[in-house]
């Protein structure tokens, strides 16, 4: 092992759900307003997760109903400000990054 992988593997998340790019999730992130701490739901669909390590990150994009707006948000795996990922389905899909979603209509 290398000395840095040492040194992280103590602040490594260990409840970590199995999830990969297509699944649709709901990320939970403490938000900080003011002397306050809330929980922020951000739900959509991962279309990349990239890096190993403290660098892990997903790419979550959200979709409004009855609107083309979508949002994109990228969250890093092994932060202490994303409470939770909570899978909601799983999907099959061909291709390792979906970034062909960000233009369908």
């Amino acid at each position: 092992m290398k000395a840095i992988e040492i040194v992280e593997k103590d602040y490594l998340k260990k409840n970590i759900p199995n999830f990969k790019v297509g699944d649709i999730v709901k990320v939970f992130q403490k938000v900080s307003e003011g002397d306050k701490i809330r929980t922020q739901v951000f739900e959509g669909r991962v279309i990349r997760r990239r890096g190993k390590g403290m660098g892990e990150t997903f790419t979550v994009l959200k979709e409004s109903k009855g609107s083309t707006d979508k949002v994109e948000k990228v969250f890093p795996l092994h932060s202490p400000m994303v409470e939770k990922i909570k899978v909601l389905k799983h999907t099959k899909v061909r291709r390792s990054k979906l970034y062909y979603l960000r233009d369908k209509k």
